[in-house]
């Protein structure tokens, strides 16, 4: 999960609802200290387990280049309601939501981290209108590796391993999921492993108790159905490289330890993207090399905006 190095907000930015004709969604605000807006404004989405938060080292950042910045929890996310059923919790309907909420606000730019890089491709292959799409520490299509290990690991801790869900995932209901032992799952897990691996990594205490509030906060069944896309989310590259109209940068860490560097360098070149790779960062560029990865989105954001602006007619003269 990403951990954020500071919960305190930044000036300019502050805590809202966004509410849509899909429902509400919890979010962070920004804007420009003099709150002109004259830039197209932007979306970021978080991955899995994380949360607005993860955001808060560059939103004042991107708020300072006369832009209009949100941070969102997804549906089922920390502060965000959680889906009526496991259909909500489909690619295509997570995906649907971004789009609501693109359009309920006016963002154009839309970034999706780790597994918000996926949904925010699912929105753009949907329909959503974007001046740009960035995917952040986001693979081409499921996870491998330790990661998918670990994955796979916490799925079975919490009782949802391979068949848990039942034969009624994705048709509505809970799939026979029990939502309460799922719930206890979660929390057992936080307190057996991750709290732990989070105090040994010198987290101070309160960005710990925040992590540990998000992680009992996220819907225990979004929790699940997004791990299990994270699993087996196919490879839409190709299909993405056809909306050839849509600016698109990959960015992430060179010791990415999700997606490998590699695989998303070539997910830049079959995009036709701009690609950029942050020296000494992992899995989150927006805490790890906040300076960065701000810069790299607010020179991205302007060339897309440039490119998209008509050009002034020639001017005669006699």
């Amino acid at each position: 999960m990403s951990t954020p190095t500071s919960l305190d907000l930044p000036d300019g930015v502050r805590r809202t609802t966004i509410h849509t004709v899909r429902g509400r969604f919890a979010a962070l605000e920004a804007r420009p200290a003099s709150g002109v807006c004259e830039r197209e404004a932007a979306l970021l989405v978080p991955g899995y387990t994380g949360s607005k938060e993860d955001f808060l080292a560059i939103l004042d950042l991107l708020a300072h280049d006369s832009r209009r910045v949100l941070a969102v929890d997804m549906r089922g996310q920390f502060e965000t309601p959680g889906a009526d059923d496991a259909a909500g919790y489909s690619a295509a309907e997570l995906g649907a939501d971004l789009a609501a909420i693109m359009a309920a606000t006016d963002a154009r730019h839309l970034v999706g981290h780790s597994y918000g890089g996926l949904i925010g491709r699912e929105a753009v292959l949907g329909g959503a209108v974007v001046a740009s799409f960035t995917l952040m520490s986001s693979g081409p299509a499921a996870l491998t590796g330790p990661r998918a290990d670990e994955l796979h690991a916490m799925l079975a801790a919490v009782g949802a391993g391979e068949d848990a869900l039942g034969a009624g995932a994705g048709q509505g209901g809970s799939g026979g999921q029990d939502l309460a032992a799922l719930r206890a799952g979660i929390a057992e897990l936080w307190h057996a492993y991750l709290e732990p691996q989070a105090v040994a990594a010198g987290v101070p205490g309160h960005i710990v108790a925040f992590l540990g509030r998000r992680m009992r906060g996220n819907d225990p069944l979004g929790l699940v159905l997004m791990a299990r896309h994270m699993l087996t989310a196919p490879d839409r590259t190709a299909e993405l490289a056809r909306l050839d109209h849509v600016p698109m940068l990959v960015i992430y860490g060179e010791d990415d330890n999700a997606w490998s560097p590699a695989a998303q360098e070539n997910m830049a070149r079959q995009l036709g993207a701009r690609r950029l790779c942050i020296p000494a960062a992992v899995h989150s560029p927006a805490v790890e090399a906040p300076a960065t990865t701000a810069s790299a989105l607010t020179q991205f954001w302007d060339a897309a905006e440039s490119r998209a602006r008509p050009r002034p007619a020639a001017t005669q003269t006699a």
